[in-house]
C-alpha cells in the first residue's frame, strides 16, 4: 500500500497584549481575520481568548507570525488596522525581497500631515518611497495610473513644507487650456472658465488646511493655483532693455546662450527664452526715478523694514501682489536689492585717462576755438590733470584759470595739434559746451576702474560731500547738461549706488557772480544726489575725500518701490538665467527675475504638457525650492502629433543627479479596488495589441 507523502507542518502562537482589545486585531465581525484566512488558504488560524495560533506550511506560518507582529506595531501607534491595510501588509511581506528592508509598519505609520482629526500618510511601499524621494531630491516625477495618490501626497508634502517654514509659498499648476480644450464658449470670466480644471487641486487643499485660511493664503500669494500658461507668464515687453556685457539689449532679441549681467555684476548665461504673447503691462517705478516694465505675474525680490529688523531673508513677490500695498505708515514698504559688486564690462582702450576726462568734462573748456583750458581753485587738481595727460603742461594763467599747452620737443612744428584737442575730437566731444557735454560710451561701458576714475574726476571738479547732522554723508553733483546728468547716474548705478536728480530752473534764479560781475543763468541746473556703497571712493581731491570720511562715508544705498501703474498691453517675453539668485539687470539697473525661489511647486497632469512647456516649467526652479511633477502617460490628451513632455523628459533626465523618477503601479491604487483591476486589464489589452 502506497502512502501519500505529507508536507511538513508548522505551528505558531501569538498572544495579543491585554491592552489591545481583540476587536482591533481581528476587526469588527472578524473582518480582518477573514482577510488573513483568504490570503493563506492552506493555513488554519484559530483564536482562543487573546491567543492566536496558526498551523500550516512553515513559510506561510512564518508570514502570518510576521503579519501579526507588524499589525501590533501599527496598533501601538494608535492607528487602527483596516482590511485594505492588512491586504497591503501581506503583499509587502510576500515581496520582502523587493522592499529594501522597509516593513509594513514603517510604511503604514509614516504620518505626513494631520488636519481636523484626519491623518495623511502613504498606504503602499511605492507611495512611501515616493514620499521619501520628495524629502531627498529637488525634482521628483511621480508617474503612475489614476488613483495612486501621486498628486494628493505631493500636496500633503507641500503643505507640510509650508507649515514647517521650509518654503515660503506653494504653487500648484495644471496644463488646462494648453491641453487642447476650447473654453471660449463657456460663460463667465477667464478665471471662472478655468476653475473646473483646477478644482481637484482646490479640493485637496481643503482636505489639508482650514478652509477659512485658504482664501487669505491665496490672496497673500502664499498659495497660488493657476494653469501652466499663467504660471509661466512672468515676463517683460520685448523692447525692455536688459544689461549685457556689450551694453543694453532688448529682452526680445536675447537667445539661449547669450550673456546678461547678474546681481554680482558678472555675466550669466540665458538658459531659456519664452515668448508670452500679448499681456497686461505695468510700470514699476522706484523712488529714485528708475523704472521698468513688466507683467502682473513678474517676480521681484524685495524686503520690508520688518523683514530687516527680524533678520529674515529677502522674499519674492509678484508685481500684482504689491499693488495697493506699497506703503507702511506712509513709508515705502518694499526695498529692492542693489548690485553687490560693480558691473564687469570688458576693458576697452581709451584715448584719454578717465580721471582726466572727468576733470575736463567738469571744469575744462573743449570748444576747440582756443587753447584748451581748465578752471579750478584747487592747484591739486591742476597738478593731477597734468600728471594724467602725458605731453601736456598745465600753466597757471590768472585767478583760477589754467591753460593746457602741448609740451614742445626740439624740431616740433607749430602746426602740431594739441593732444587735449585731438583726444576729444576722436570722442566727438570737441566743440561741446557745458550744457552739451556727455561721457562717451567707451568710458560708460568699460571696466569698473575706468568708470570709477571718470566719476571721480567729475565729482572732484563739479561735485562734493554734503553733510547733515545725525546723517551719513551724501554726494552732490551739478551740471547743466542733461546728457551728462544721465551719464553720471548710469556710472553711479553701474557701481552699485543710487542717484536722485532734481532740476533748478534758470528762469527766475538770482544771477551768479564772476570776477565781481553778475552772470545770468542761461541753462537749467541738474542736481544729482548720490550714495555709493562702502568701499567705493568717490573723491581723489584731499579736502573733499577727508570731509566725506570724517562724516562717516555715504552709508548704505537703498532703493524702494514707489509706484506700480498700468501701462497698456504689449508683446512680452520671459527669460531664465543661470545666476545663483536668478536675478538679472534690467532697465535703469533694476534687479528682477522670474524664477521661483523658496517655493514648493507641483505640476499636475503633466502628461498633457508639450516638450517645450516641460522644459519651461523645470527651468523655473529657483533656490531652496522643490518641484514635483505628476502624471499618467497612458492618459495623454494632447492634440495629435504633439509629443508628451512627460514621456520625453524620462529619456532626458533619467540618471541626472537630484532628479528622481517614482513609478507607481496598479498595486498602489488607493481608490476602489476595482480601479486597480481596470488599470491592469487595460495594460494587458495594450500589451496584447502591441501599443
Amino acid at each position: 500500500m502506497t502512502q501519500t507523502p505529507t508536507h511538513p507542518q508548522a505551528t505558531a502562537r501569538f498572544t495579543v497584549p491585554a491592552k489591545h482589545p481583540m476587536v482591533t486585531v481581528l476587526g469588527s465581525g472578524d473582518s480582518l481575520l477573514r482577510v488573513i484566512e483568504k490570503a493563506f488558504p492552506g493555513t488554519d488560524i484559530h483564536v482562543r481568548g487573546n491567543e492566536v495560533s496558526a498551523t500550516g506550511a512553515p513559510g506561510d506560518v512564518a508570514l502570518v507570525q510576521r503579519l501579526f507582529d507588524e499589525m501590533m506595531l501599527v496598533l501601538r501607534t494608535g492607528q487602527p488596522m483596516t482590511e485594505d491595510a492588512v491586504e497591503r501588509s501581506i503583499a509587502m511581506l510576500r515581496d520582502e525581497g523587493e522592499s529594501g528592508g522597509e516593513t509594513p509598519a514603517e510604511v503604514l505609520t509614516q504620518n505626513i500631515l494631520s488636519n481636523r482629526g484626519r491623518t495623511i500618510r502613504p498606504k503602499t511601499l511605492n507611495q512611501k518611497r515616493y514620499v521619501d524621494a520628495i524629502d531627498k531630491h529637488t525634482v521628483v516625477f511621480g508617474i503612475g495610473p489614476a488613483g495612486t495618490g501621486k498628486t494628493y501626497l505631493a500636496m500633503a508634502k507641500a503643505v507640510q513644507a509650508l507649515q514647517s517654514k521650509q518654503v515660503n509659498r506653494i504653487i500648484l499648476t495644471r496644463p488646462a487650456v494648453e491641453a487642447g480644450e476650447r473654453l471660449g464658449f463657456l460663460p463667465g470670466t477667464l478665471y471662472e472658465k478655468i476653475d473646473p480644471y483646477l478644482r481637484p487641486l482646490y479640493d485637496a487643499l481643503h482636505d489639508m488646511l482650514d478652509p477659512d485660511s485658504i482664501p487669505r493664503l491665496m490672496a497673500a500669494g502664499t498659495i497660488e493655483v493657476a494653469p501652466l500658461a499663467y504660471m509661466r507668464g512672468r515676463a517683460q515687453p520685448r523692447f525692455t532693455n536688459v544689461l549685457t556685457p556689450d551694453g543694453w539689449r532688448p529682452i526680445g532679441d536675447l537667445q539661449v546662450g547669450d550673456l546678461v549681467i547678474g546681481s554680482n555684476g558678472e555675466p550669466t548665461p540665458v538658459l531659456g527664452v519664452y515668448p508670452q504673447g500679448e499681456k497686461d503691462i505695468y510700470r514699476v517705478t522706484a523712488q529714485d526715478g528708475s523704472w521698468t516694465l513688466c507683467c502682473g505675474e513678474h517676480l521681484w525680490t524685495v524686503r520690508t523694514a520688518s523683514d530687516k529688523r527680524r533678520d529674515k531673508p529677502w522674499r519674492v513677490l509678484e508685481t500684482k501682489e504689491m499693488i495697493g500695498n506699497l506703503r507702511a505708515a506712509h513709508a515705502r514698504r518694499y526695498e529692492l536689492p542693489l548690485l553687490t559688486a560693480p558691473v564687469e564690462f570688458p576693458e576697452r582702450e581709451v584715448p584719454m585717462d578717465p580721471y582726466a576726462l572727468g576733470l575736463l568734462l567738469g571744469d575744462g573748456c573743449l570748444t576747440g576755438r582756443t587753447t584748451p583750458a581748465f578752471a579750478t581753485a584747487d592747484p591739486e587738481l591742476a597738478m593731477a590733470l597734468e600728471a594724467a595727460l602725458p605731453g601736456i603742461e598745465v600753466s597757471w594763467k590768472s585767478r583760477a584759470d589754467y591753460t593746457l599747452n602741448r609740451v614742445k620737443a626740439p624740431g616740433d612744428v607749430v602746426t602740431l595739434e594739441n593732444p587735449v584737442t585731438g583726444m576729444p575730437r576722436t570722442l566727438d566731444l570737441l566743440g561741446s559746451r557745458s550744457h552739451t557735454k556727455f561721457i562717451p560710451d567707451d568710458y560708460l561701458q568699460n571696466s569698473a576702474e575706468v568708470r570709477l576714475a571718470a566719476l571721480q574726476g567729475l565729482l572732484d571738479s563739479d561735485g562734493g560731500p554734503v553733510t547733515q547732522a545725525d546723517r551719513t554723508c551724501r554726494i552732490q553733483y551739478t551740471t547743466t547738461s542733461i546728457l551728462l546728468r544721465d551719464d553720471v547716474i548710469s556710472l553711479v548705478r553701474s557701481l552699485g549706488g543710487v542717484a536722485y536728480t532734481r532740476r533748478r530752473a534758470a528762469e527766475g534764479r538770482k544771477p551768479g557772480k564772476a570776477n565781481g560781475s553778475e552772470v545770468a543763468h542761461r541753462h537749467d541746473a541738474h542736481i544729482v544726489d548720490i550714495r555709493l556703497p562702502e568701499g567705493i571712493e568717490p573723491f581723489r581731491l584731499a579736502r573733499k575725500r577727508d570731509k566725506y570720511h570724517a562724516a562717516g562715508g555715504g552709508g548704505r544705498p537703498m532703493r524702494f518701490i514707489d509706484s506700480i501703474e498700468p501701462a497698456g498691453r504689449e508683446e512680452a517675453v520671459c527669460i531664465q538665467v543661470a545666476a545663483e539668485d536668478s536675478l538679472y539687470v534690467t532697465q535703469d539697473y533694476l534687479l528682477t527675475h522670474n524664477t521661483l525661489n523658496d517655493a514648493f511647486i507641483i505640476l499636475d497632469e503633466a502628461q498633457n504638457t508639450s516638450a517645450e512647456q516641460m522644459k519651461m516649467f523645470l527651468t523655473r526652479l529657483g533656490f531652496d525650492s522643490k518641484i514635483v511633477v505628476t502624471g499618467d502617460i497612458t492618459q495623454i490628451d494632447l492634440p495629435g502629433g504633439t509629443k508628451s513632455g512627460l514621456r520625453q523628459v524620462q529619456d532626458i533626465l533619467e540618471g541626472v543627479e537630484d532628479v528622481h523618477f517614482a513609478r507607481l503601479t496598479s498595486t498602489d491604487v488607493v481608490r476602489h479596488k476595482l480601479v486597480g483591476r481596470i488599470v491592469d486589464a487595460y495594460e494587458q489589452f495594450d500589451s496584447r495589441a502591441g501599443l
